[in-house]
């Protein structure tokens, strides 16, 4: 047993039983140290799209790593690879002149947001407007702030009020949306935070204009849209941007994961003209906020190569090709344990189980068999493989589930 503190984790249990240990993967596989292969059905927690072992990745950072491997971004100081990645990501999000906040991961990411949309109507002269609306079963990391706006009530037991200021409502109905906002009022409403598609809380995907509907509302009601793509971000939608494909034109876009495919830390706050100008105004004064590692030069320069990758290889498209036949290919996972199979947005899927309670016991089934997925909330198994996943690998893993399953 080892002296590791697990995150999200029953420590009794690994310390009775002990821990899984992953040595080295190739693509969406993966292998423990006991020489077991595994397909990778979640890769890792939804971040390697682009696969296991790439080699130019770690390449990268160790030739940046050589040159000079971080320094402070703090003030006007900056790293060749930190302004090139901005660059980069921001030519790629679907809002025209915008500029990026680096961070460390999702989490930083939130609650970078959390404290820039209340900063923003500070500065516009509307301090009241505090109130950060959230959906049911959405996840928006485990920081202080994160915890508190999330819609996931067992991952805030515990804690107390973290954060006071804060309206939950049902994920999937607009006009209840709409009326809790206007029961609240405008004029205390800095912002509403949604996943495009919600991920932890059960791979769960909006209704028809539903995604639309609430940006609309929102704008004509002065509150900022926040689209949390922590995990849409970068291809997994078959979009670099899921805001691209719901056409959301969000105020700020929240990013990770798939910007470094997990090789290293990183995260981002991507924000609109509308917003940075605010903060750019001679009066603004010095935004307060940042990271010992914000925009990081080594992590940076494996979201350079990273994103090269997915650029070459067309990943998005790869993923937009194939997702008709993955939604197909997944559905056809039949079990008397299973009840259905969420899919059509990308390489995203939830198995709903039968008896939700079964979920980690399912998971770990299916882990037996040669498959990682992952419980979700409301007892669903996850799918979600790396954007270079292929027809035949979509395939073998679907046999497997079928086979685990049954």
């Amino acid at each position: 047993m080892s002296n590791y503190w697990h995150p999200f984790s029953d420590v009794n249990a690994i310390d009775t039983k002990g821990e899984f240990v992953l040595e080295r993967g190739e693509g969406s596989w993966v292998w423990d140290t006991a020489g077991n292969k595994y397909f990778d059905a979640s890769a890792a927690l939804w971040y390697v799209n682009v696969g296991h072992g790439r080699q130019a990745i770690g390449d990268a950072m160790a030739e940046q790593a050589g040159k000079i491997a971080s320094y402070s971004n703090f003030g006007d100081a900056a790293t060749p690879s930190t302004l090139e990645l901005a660059d980069l990501v921001t030519s790629l999000a679907p809002v025209p002149d915008s500029k990026i906040f680096f961070t460390s991961g999702g989490s930083d990411s939130v609650d970078t947001a959390i404290k820039m949309v209340r900063r923003y109507w500070t500065l516009k002269g509307q301090p009241n407007k505090k109130t950060i609306i959230t959906r049911q079963r959405g996840y928006h990391g485990m920081h202080t702030g994160g915890t508190s706006i999330a819609g996931i009530p067992d991952n805030n037991v515990g804690y107390g009020d973290l954060i006071r200021e804060v309206a939950n409502v049902p994920w999937d109905d607009a006009d209840e949306l709409i009326a809790h906002i206007d029961r609240i009022g405008e004029d205390n409403i800095a912002a509403l935070f949604a996943e495009p598609v919600i991920g932890a809380g059960g791979a769960l995907f909006a209704p028809d204009m539903y995604l639309e509907t609430v940006r609309k509302a929102c704008a004509e009601r002065n509150i900022l849209f926040v689209a949390d793509e922590v995990i849409t971000g970068f291809g997994r939608t078959g979009y670099w941007f899921a805001s691209e494909r719901f056409n959301l034109n969000p105020d700020l876009i929240l990013c990770a994961k798939g910007i470094t495919s997990g090789y290293a830390p990183l995260g981002g706050v991507i924000a609109s003209p509308s917003v940075w100008k605010t903060f750019a105004e001679p009066d603004a004064g010095i935004w307060r906020h940042g990271y010992t590692y914000s925009g990081h030069a080594t992590a940076c320069a494996a979201g350079l190569a990273n994103l090269k990758i997915m650029i070459d290889e067309d990943l998005p498209g790869n993923v937009r090709r194939n997702e008709e036949y993955f939604a197909a290919k997944v559905k056809e996972i039949q079990s008397p344990l299973v009840d259905h199979v969420r899919s059509g947005v990308g390489y995203l899927a939830g198995i709903q189980l039968v008896d939700p309670t079964r979920a980690m016991e399912l998971y770990l089934h299916c882990r037996s068999q040669g498959v990682l997925s992952r419980p979700l909330i409301g007892g669903a198994l996850q799918i979600s493989p790396a954007l270079s996943t292929t027809r035949d690998e979509i395939d073998q893993v679907v046999a497997l589930l079928n086979k685990a399953l049954n």
